[in-house]
C-alpha cells in the first residue's frame, strides 16, 4: 500500500526520555506509587486553628487571619470577624524549585481598616521541616505559641502541620499554590485539579400503542391525531394516526436520552392536527421517570393504560376536567444498551447502562501528564501575552482536570491518574486549555482551546511505558497551527492476557444493539441529546468543567459537513483500495509477460494450485503469516497523533476552512453563499453520475436475464446450456487450467481490442434511458 508522505518535522510525535520513576530501582516509595511523573517537591503548611487570640483595637475583639511568608511569596487565608478562637484549616504548598528562603514565617494579623496588627508570628528554619512520603499517615498538626517580633511570647496559639512532601501527598489537589500566587481568592477554586464523572445515562423507550375515547372539538370531521412527548429540553411526536376516529392506533417508538438523578418528568399530550398550523390538545399526561420500570435485555415490557386529563375555560377560569379518555403506553428504562455521548470512532466506554451487565475489567490505564511546552500566547493582560494552561483527559465516564499553571508557556504539571479499562478497543483523549476564569473572567469569557490528543489503548504494548511529547495542532479558519508540545507518559497494564484477547470475539457494542438496533438517524440524535446533558451537568460542578471544554473533548461538531474531511475520507478510502490496485497491476504485468521468470513461476504455481487443489486455502493463509511476520521488523513503536496530511489541514483552500467554521445556520453574505451551494452542486453532479454508473452496470446483469434485450438474452442462455453440458463433461480442475492458461497467455497472443465478454457486456441494456 502507497504511504502518505511523511508530515512535517514541527507536526511529528518525539521520543522523550522523562526523569520518572517507572523502570528505576530506587528505595523511594514514590517511584512505585507515583512513577509515570517527575517528582516535584514542595513545602505545605496546614493552618488549622488558633486560640486565645487577644484583641487589638478599640472594641477588644479581634478580625483574624494568617499569613504564611517564604521569601517573597505569600499565601494568606480569610478572615473573620471578631473571633477569638478561629478555624481555617487551609493548605499552603510552595514549590521547592522557587523557595530561596531559608526561614518560614507564619504569621496571625488582625484585619483593620487602616494598618493591620500583628498578632504574633512563627517561624521556622527550612532545613529542619520533616519529609514525608505517602502512602505514610498525614503528619498529625501541633500547638505552637506565637512570638512578637522580638522573638518574646505573645498571648495566643496557633495549630499548624508543616512537612516537606509531593505532588502524590492528598494535600497536594486542594493546597494554595505559590506559582498561582496572582490569582485572588475568588479565582482559587478556578484553578484547582479536580476528577469529574459523567452522569449515569439512560435511554427511555416510549412505545405509543393507541388512545381511547378522545373527545374533539368538532365532531364532524375525521380527528388527526398525534401524539408529542417532551422530556426536558427534547420534544418528539408520533406521525399523525392512520385511523383517524376518536380510537386512533399508532403503535409507533420514541426514543429519549435521560441522566441520573432523573430531575424532570416525561410529559404526553394527545393533539388533533385541526388546521395547516393550528393544533388542539386532546388530552395530557404526567410520567415521573422514577416509577417507569427498567429492563436489561429484549424481553418486553408491561402496557399500561393512562389517563388523559384536560383544562378549560370556565367563566375565565382555568379547570381541570378529567374524563374518560385514556392513552395505551409501554415505557421503560433502557438498560441494555450503550448511551452514546462521544463519537464512535474515538469511544472511551462501550459498556451498557446497568452495572449488572458490566464484565470484569481487563486492565488498568495509567496516565502521568508531565509538561508542556512552547506554547502560545492565548491572551493578553497588561499589555503582554500570556497563558493559564491545564489538562483535562477524558475515559470512561471518568474526567480528570489538572490545576492551572499560572502565566507560564512552560507549565509542568506532574500530575499521575488511573482508569479501569473494560475494553482495549477505546481511546483516551487529552485535551489543553487556556483558562479564562482565573482573573473573575466575565460571562462571556470561554476557555480557549490549546489542542488535543488521542490515544487508542489497542495500539499500545502491554506494561510498557510510552513517553512522548505529542504536537498540539488546532485547526483556525486561517489554517492548521501547532501551539505547543505537551508530555505524556501512558501505561496499559494488562491483568489477564487471556481476557484481553477474548474480548477480540465479543460485539462492540452490548447486544441490545443488535437486537433490537437503532436507526442512524436516531444515534445520531440521541447522540447529540447526550452530549448535551452531559456538558450541561459538568459544567454545573464546583469548579465547573466548562461547556466548551466538554464539546471540544466529545468532538460535538465532527458530525458538520466539512470539504477538507470529504477530500480526506476519499484518499483514505483510495489508500485502502490501493493494495487492490497494486495487485491488479501486478497481475497486469505478469499476464504480459515483463518479467518472464516471474510469469513462469505463476504458471508453475497455478498448475500446481489446479491439480492439488485442497492447497489453495491453506497457500493463502500460509502467504498471509509470512506478510504480517515480514511486516513485524516495521511495525509501529510510537502511539498514533493527529496527522496533519491525513487530515489535508496542512493543505486545505482557505474558503474551506471558512465554511468548516461557518455557524450553523450560516452567517456568511449571500454571494459567498451562492459560490459555496453551487460548489456543493458541481460535487454531487459528479457523486450522482458515479452512483448512475454503478447503477448501470447493475441494471445490465440484471438485463441479461430480463429479456429487455431479446437478442442479447438469447445469446446469453444459449451459451448457458452450451456450458452447462460441456462442464459437466469436463473436469473442472480442466476448465481452471484452460481459462488460466488463457488469461496468462503471451502478449504475442493478445490484441488490444476490448475481450468479446466485455464487448456483450457493454451493450446489454439499462434503464438509464428511461430516466427524465
Amino acid at each position: 500500500m502507497q504511504k502518505p508522505p511523511p508530515q512535517s518535522v514541527d507536526f511529528a510525535l518525539k521520543q522523550t526520555s522523562p526523569n520518572i520513576g517507572a523502570g528505576a530501582v530506587t528505595g523511594d516509595k514514590l517511584s512505585c506509587t507515583y512513577d509515570l511523573v517527575e517528582q516535584m517537591q514542595y513545602l505545605y503548611v496546614r493552618v488549622v486553628k488558633a486560640k486565645d487570640l487577644p484583641g487589638k483595637d478599640v472594641t477588644g475583639s479581634c478580625d483574624p487571619y494568617v499569613e504564611v511568608k517564604l521569601g517573597n511569596y505569600k499565601g494568606v487565608t480569610k478572615h473573620f470577624e471578631k473571633k477569638s478562637n478561629p478555624e481555617w484549616n487551609q493548605v499552603f504548598g510552595f514549590s521547592k524549585e522557587r523557595i530561596q528562603a531559608s526561614i518560614l514565617e507564619v504569621f496571625v494579623k488582625d484585619k483593620d481598616v487602616v494598618v493591620d496588627d500583628l498578632i504574633g508570628r512563627v517561624v521556622f528554619d527550612v532545613n529542619e521541616i520533616p519529609k514525608r512520603i505517602p502512602p505514610d499517615s498525614p503528619l498529625a498538626p501541633q500547638w505552637y505559641r506565637l512570638e512578637d517580633r522580638k522573638g518574646n511570647k505573645a498571648k495566643g496559639e496557633l495549630m499548624l502541620a508543616v512537612w516537606m512532601g509531593t505532588q502524590a501527598d492528598e494535600a497536594f489537589p486542594d493546597a494554595w499554590h505559590s506559582d498561582a500566587a496572582s490569582v485572588g481568592p475568588d479565582g482559587v477554586t478556578n484553578i484547582r485539579s479536580k476528577v469529574y464523572l459523567s452522569p449515569k445515562l439512560w435511554y427511555v423507550r416510549v412505545n405509543v400503542i393507541e388512545a381511547q375515547d378522545l373527545v374533539p372539538s368538532d365532531k364532524g370531521r375525521f380527528p388527526e391525531v398525534f401524539v408529542k412527548a417532551v422530556l426536558g429540553n427534547q420534544a418528539l411526536r408520533t406521525r399523525i394516526s392512520p385511523s383517524k376516529t376518536i380510537n386512533p392506533m399508532w403503535n409507533e417508538d420514541l426514543m429519549f436520552v435521560v441522566a441520573e438523578p432523573f430531575e424532570e418528568p416525561l410529559f404526553l399530550s394527545v393533539e388533533d392536527r385541526v388546521g395547516s398550523n393550528k393544533d388542539e390538545t386532546l388530552g395530557k399526561c404526567v410520567i415521573p421517570l422514577q416509577v417507569v420500570q427498567r429492563r436489561l435485555d429484549h424481553k418486553p415490557v408491561n402496557s399500561r393504560w393512562h389517563n388523559l386529563e384536560k383544562h378549560v375555560i370556565v367563566d375565565g377560569e382555568k379547570k381541570e376536567m378529567k374524563f374518560a379518555s385514556r392513552i395505551h403506553l409501554r415505557i421503560c428504562l433502557e438498560g441494555g444498551y450503550h448511551v452514546l455521548d462521544e463519537s464512535t470512532h474515538c469511544s472511551s466506554d462501550l459498556r451498557p447502562t446497568a452495572k449488572q451487565l458490566w464484565r470484569p475489567n481487563i486492565g488498568i490505564l495509567e496516565l502521568g501528564i508531565l509538561s508542556a511546552h512552547g506554547l502560545m500566547p492565548m491572551k493578553t493582560k497588561d499589555g503582554r501575552g500570556t497563558t493559564d494552561a491545564y489538562c483535562v483527559a477524558k475515559y470512561g465516564q471518568k474526567w480528570i482536570r489538572t490545576r492551572t499553571i499560572v502565566d507560564n508557556f512552560m507549565p509542568r504539571w506532574n500530575e499521575q491518574y488511573t482508569w479501569e479499562v473494560f475494553d482495549p478497543c477505546t481511546v483516551i483523549t487529552i485535551g489543553v486549555f487556556d483558562n479564562g476564569h482565573i482573573h473573575g473572567g466575565a460571562g462571556g469569557a470561554k476557555d480557549a482551546r490549546i489542542g488535543k490528543v488521542r490515544i487508542r489503548l489497542s495500539t499500545l504494548e502491554a506494561d510498557r511505558v510510552y513517553t512522548h511529547s505529542y504536537p498540539l495542532l488546532v485547526l483556525h479558519s486561517s489554517g492548521v497551527k501547532k501551539t505547543g508540545e505537551v508530555q505524556l507518559a501512558v501505561r496499559f497494564t494488562c491483568s489477564t492476557l487471556i481476557n484481553m484477547l477474548h474480548m477480540y470475539s465479543h460485539p462492540l457494542l452490548p447486544k441490545m444493539h443488535y437486537i433490537h438496533p437503532l436507526s442512524v438517524i436516531q444515534l445520531d440524535s440521541l447522540r447529540h441529546q447526550a452530549m448535551q446533558i452531559v456538558s450541561v451537568r459538568l459544567s454545573r460542578a464546583e469548579p465547573p468543567l466548562r461547556k466548551e471544554v466538554v464539546e471540544y473533548m466529545l468532538d460535538v461538531d465532527s458530525h458538520m459537513w466539512s470539504m477538507r474531511r470529504s477530500k480526506a475520507n476519499f484518499f483514505r478510502i483510495m489508500g485502502v483500495l490501493s493494495g487492490l490496485i497494486a495487485v491488479g497491476k501486478w497481475f497486469d504485468q505478469i499476464c504480459n509477460w515483463r518479467n518472464p521468470i516471474t510469469t513462469i513461476l505463476i504458471h508453475i504455481l497455478f498448475i500446481i494450485l489446479v491439480l492439488y487443489p485442497e492447497l489453495i486455502l491453506p497457500t493463502v493463509f500460509l502467504y498471509l503469516f509470512l506478510i504480517g511476520i515480514w511486516n513485524y521488523r516495521w511495525r509501529p513503536l510510537h502511539p498514533p497523533h493527529m496527522d496533519t496530511r491525513l487530515s489535508h489541514a496542512d493543505a486545505a483552500h482557505p474558503d474551506e476552512l471558512d465554511e468548516e467554521f461557518d455557524t450553523f445556520p450560516t452567517s456568511r453574505p449571500s454571494d459567498i453563499v451562492r459560490m459555496r451551494y453551487d460548489r456543493l452542486r458541481s460535487i454531487g453532479g459528479r457523486v450522482q453520475t458515479v452512483i448512475g454508473d454503478l447503477a448501470t452496470q447493475g441494471e445490465r446483469l440484471q438485463s441479461l436475464l430480463s429479456w429487455r434485450d431479446p437478442r442479447a438474452t438469447t445469446l446469453f442462455v444459449t451459451f448457458c446450456l452450451i456450458a452447462a453440458i460441456v462442464l459437466y463433461v469436463t473436469p473442472f480442475q480442466v476448465v481452471a487450467l484452460l481459462i488460466g492458461l488463457y488469461a496468462l497467455r503471451h502478449p504475442r497472443f493478445r490484441h488490444k481490442l476490448p475481450s468479446v465478454p466485455l464487448n456483450f457486456f457493454r451493450r446489454l441494456p439499462a434503464r438509464s434511458d428511461s430516466m427524465l
